[in-house]
Parts: C-alpha cells; structure tokens; sequence
C-alpha cells in the first residue's frame, strides 16, 4: 500500500510516539520508589548498597536534620585560609589567627548555642584534639554531655588516613582512633567521619572490621543506605556536598547570611517534596558546620536563625545521628 507523503510521516512517527509515551509511564510508575533506585553497586567502592526506606520521623515529620559541628585539628601554620593572598607569609599570622580564633572561641561559642536553643548536635571530632585543646573541650563537652561523637581520624592535615597502604593500615589508623577518643572522653564512637572526606573501598571494609556502625561519608544521597562490604554492612547517613559551610564560605565565598538561605532553602524543599508526595518517605540530611564559619558572631546569629525556623517548621525533626539511626531502626 502506498501513502502520500504526509500520511507516512505519520506512520514513521507513530511508533516513536508510541515509544515515548511508553517511557514517559515508566518513569511515572518508577517515580514514588525512587529510594528503591539506589539499590545498586556503589561506584566508589564497587561494593552492594542497598536503601533504606523510611516513612516517616518521630511525631509524623518528614525530613531528619542533624547538625554534624566538626572539632578538628590542624597544628600551627596549617588548616583552613582565609586570605589567600596572605599564605605566602612565613609566619602566616593572619589566616592562624582566623585558625586560632575558631578554636579558642568559634567551639564554645556554637556549644552555647546549642545548649541555648535545645537542640540536638553531633560532635564530629579528631583524636589529636584532646591532647592540644583539654580546656577547650572541657567546656564544650560540659554544655553538651550527652552528644554523640563520631571519630573524625588523627587530625585534618599531617596524620589523615593512609589510603595508599592497604587495609590493615586503615585498620591500624581507625582503632587507634577510636582507642583515643574512647580514652578521652569514656565513650567509644560507632561513627565516623574520614578526615576531609577522604576515603576508599578499604577504608570502608577497616570500618566494618574494627566496630564502627555508621559513617558520614556518603555525599551522593537523601536518604539513609547501607553498604555491604566483606567484613560487615555500614549505614550510611547523607552528608550532603552543598549543605557543608565550609567550602560554601571558603571555596564559593558565600557569606553566612548567603549559607542560612542555602539551608533553609534546602530542608524546605525536601518538605514541600514530602508534603506532595508522602510515598516518597522521610528524608535526611545530615548538616555539616565548622567553627571558623558559624563559630563567629555572624556566623552564630544566621545559625541560630537557622535552628529556629527549623524548630518552628511542623514537617522537620531535629535530631542527632544516633537518634536518627534508632529511629530507623538500625540501633
């Protein structure tokens, strides 16, 4: 049968019509499980990883929020640079000062705050703190004693994880980690968090072996999955990359006012998304703020703007990590 032009067009046509239309409900059918699509191979360490579905938080709410406050180490002359065009400097007195001012009054200034506002934080910490800066925790940890700490390795710059020796190396690093803050503070972490967010295939499978339950390494998600690496299964909380202060303040050069509208921005999206679609499920977001950002007075006051909106939002529950993990049933 022959057709004129325009009608064979149409034939042509139509079953590319038919085909697209056949994606489209797919993705529509596939749309409400999209927690479901993370159940897959995880690209860094090519272990399984599987999500873990919630419906809902405490009291019916919707997005897990947890402020991750990181009290970390650098030594001197080492650490975070404010003024780059200063580096150079031997001494570098201006970018140690905005180092040494985050540690002497930027921690107890957002243990105040915390304290201040009840709510719940997690303390991300390095090993080598406790020896250098005794008094600086002794006051911190007095105004949030029942904080669960996550291990954060020896310190940020000179002792971070040694990726490149194998896994008892990892091994080595992590226990003795753990032994130091456990000696410190009279609680062994269950989680963990690597120095600068460096880490690898055997770094996860160290974790497993050497008795840490849950890390904040995973940066790719909104909601909670589990890793399963061949010496035990790992949680893993959403650390998102954009939610960080740190390299929105020193990298993007935002300002702390600019990081509140990023946050609130942020979990309000994740509400609204919740709100149109209960199916989805709950969502976490595990937040992550350093003192030379919100431990300055600007700094604290968009924070504590922040915590009290969030407070106040009917769809958000602030919560620690371990109180999220037993939440989800996972402690």
């Amino acid at each position: 049968m022959n057709l004129n032009p325009a009608a064979a067009i149409t034939a042509r046509k139509a079953p590319e019509f038919g085909l697209l239309v056949g994606v489209a409900l797919l993705f529509a059918a596939l749309l409400p499980l999209e927690s479901s699509a993370q159940d897959r191979i995880d690209p860094v360490t090519g272990f399984a990883r599987e999500a873990i579905h919630t419906a809902a938080w405490p009291a019916g709410k919707n997005v897990a929020v947890s402020f991750a406050f990181f009290v970390e180490e650098f030594g001197f002359g080492q650490g975070p640079i404010f003024r780059p065009d200063l580096a150079s400097r031997k001494p570098d007195l201006v970018n140690e000062a905005f180092r040494q001012y985050a540690i002497d009054w930027g921690v107890v200034r957002v243990g105040r705050l915390f304290q201040e506002l009840n709510v719940p934080l997690t303390i991300v910490v390095n090993a080598e703190f406790f020896g250098r800066r005794p008094s600086v925790w002794k006051e911190f940890r007095s105004m949030l004693p029942n904080a669960p700490i996550v291990a954060h390795g020896m310190n940020n710059t000179s002792r971070m994880l040694p990726l490149r020796s194998g896994i008892a190396a990892q091994k080595a690093y992590i226990r003795r980690t753990l032994d130091i803050i456990a000696e410190a503070t009279g609680v062994r972490p269950t989680g963990w968090s690597s120095p600068s967010v460096y880490s690898n295939g055997d770094t996860m499978r160290a974790m497993a072996a050497e008795g840490v339950a849950y890390t904040l390494d995973q940066m790719d998600s909104d909601v909670i999955s589990r890793l399963k690496t061949p010496d035990g299964s790992l949680i893993l909380l959403p650390y998102p990359t954009v939610t960080v202060d740190m390299g929105q303040y020193l990298a993007r050069l935002k300002t702390t006012r600019e990081i509140e509208t990023l946050w609130l921005d942020y979990v309000s999206e994740l509400a609204i998304e919740a709100r149109a679609n209960p199916a989805r499920g709950a969502t976490t977001v595990v937040i992550g703020i350093h003192p030379f950002v919100v431990g300055t007075p600007d700094g604290a006051l968009a924070l504590r703007r922040v915590l009290l909106r969030l407070k106040a939002d009917d769809a958000v529950w602030l919560a620690d990590a371990d109180a999220i993990l037993k939440a989800a049933g996972l402690k």
